[in-house]
């Protein structure tokens, strides 16, 4: 069946802010909106989830995370955002594809290739608009931090890491300005969520 939905991700550095972006984002759009996340987004996938975001940060090696992350993707993929999208549903995804780009791809040793071959052979999509959101890394990993989850397995690889990530989302986003829009987040909630909006309403025809 072809699927007449539309595919938005939020993508970003860890405490960056994009997960509260989705969801304002959401509660803009309002109905035949689905707000889902990586990884998670389907009963499988929220399993995995468990074991990638927890436990120390030699838990797994770049190669099994890459394995990992891409089979909760397929899950959410076949579970979640493919029938939602079936039905005209607007699928709103904390995270997709692109964060195993940067994280394992491109910051876990040279992966890239690997990733972008294992996408194409299992998961073959793409979202049709995705937001960057752009922060100080310093202020987003305190952020972070601070929320105490207990899924900081990423926070705990340090500065370095996420100012790595960091430039790893932006390279993307100048590789893929089809689809790419790099938010400021260094401003309020309001602000960035008014600037997302904007494109959000631009991409789906629909007036502000």
């Amino acid at each position: 069946m072809a699927d007449h939905g539309h595919f938005i991700t939020f993508e970003g550095i860890d405490g960056s802010g994009k997960s509260t972006q989705a969801r304002m984002l959401v509660d803009r759009l309002g109905a035949q909106t689905l707000l889902t996340r990586e990884p998670g987004g389907s009963e499988g996938a929220e399993e995995i989830r468990g074991l990638l975001l927890s436990g120390d940060t030699d838990r797994w090696s770049a190669e099994t995370e890459i394995l990992l992350f891409t089979a909760a993707r397929r899950d959410h993929l076949e579970k979640t955002i493919e029938p939602a999208l079936a039905a005209g549903t607007t699928v709103i995804s904390d995270r997709f594809a692109d964060s195993t780009r940067v994280y394992q791809g491109a910051t876990r040793g040279d992966l890239r290739a690997t990733v972008d071959q294992l996408h194409t052979l299992m998961i073959g999509r793409e979202p049709d608009l995705t937001f960057i959101i752009d922060m100080d890394p310093a202020i987003a990993l305190k952020r972070g931090l601070a929320r105490e989850t207990g899924e900081d397995r990423f926070e705990d690889f340090g500065l370095a890491f996420q100012e790595t990530l960091r430039h790893g989302f932006l390279a993307l986003a100048r590789d893929m300005p089809n689809r790419c829009v790099v938010i400021d987040g260094n401003r309020t909630p309001e602000q960035v969520a008014s600037e997302v909006a904007a494109h959000a309403m631009d991409a789906l025809s629909v007036a502000v």
